[in-house]
């Protein structure tokens, strides 16, 4: 029923247990399969991968053009879109199920998952407020949060365009705020980054980021100052 779509790139540390948290709903049927597309990665990916069942699809670096080489690739009537080093909480089959059994996969719908990080700082707790405020009143969701669509409702949307960044959000416009379903599940995503180059650093770039793809700036030109 529904193909699970992973980009990858160097994520031998978080992709196991992302993996694994999609077990169970392979067991109820629900995952029909998971396609790892690869940017080139030089650690145990690949490995990972294989061990857990699922398929391997090497493609050139850049998570738009991986995601949408994956996309290519799956054979399942829905899409799950699902970075890396994001978790699914328990919860979330019922969720994802009752949601396809509501909406024709060429219906231009889209679910996400409500954003998380595996962090107890209070600094963690206000990303999250701020992540929830961006997506339910700015109707702005980010790839982080997952992304379930029909599989015909993606393509016939024209798919993950081949960016170095924002490929998340320019589909989430394209589908429109009131296409969106929000998930009450967590997808808890690491936080890593966030704790080595610190929230307040983090959340500024990101938000520069987006102010400039909102400003019209090339995603090229925005994913050199993200670096």
């Amino acid at each position: 029923m529904i193909t699970v779509v992973i980009p990858t790139l160097n994520a031998a540390p978080a992709l196991g247990r992302t993996l694994a948290a999609l077990v169970p709903a392979a067991v109820e049927g629900l995952v029909k399969e998971v396609v790892i597309a690869d940017g080139g990665s030089t650690d145990g990916t690949a490995s990972i991968a294989d061990a857990a069942g699922a398929r391997l699809v090497a493609t050139a670096p850049g998570r738009g053009g991986q995601l949408a080489a994956g996309a290519d690739e799956a054979r399942g009537r829905w899409l799950l879109f699902l970075h890396a080093d994001t978790v699914l909480e328990p919860g979330y089959i019922a969720e994802v199920a009752a949601f396809c059994r509501r909406t024709a996969p060429s219906e231009p719908k889209a679910a996400v998952f409500r954003f998380a990080l595996d962090d107890d700082r209070f600094a963690a707790r206000l990303l999250e407020f701020g992540v929830r405020f961006r997506t339910g009143v700015i109707g702005l969701p980010y790839g982080d949060q997952g992304l379930l669509i029909g599989a015909d409702a993606y393509r016939r949307l024209g798919g993950y365009k081949p960016l170095p960044l924002m490929e998340d959000v320019e589909l989430v416009r394209r589908l429109g705020r009131g296409a969106i379903t929000r998930f009450a599940t967590r997808a808890v995503t690491s936080a890593e980054r966030y704790r080595r180059e610190g929230y307040g650093r983090r959340v500024a770039r990101n938000i520069t980021c987006l102010a400039l793809y909102f400003l019209g700036v090339a995603p090229r030109r925005i994913a050199e100052f993200y670096r």
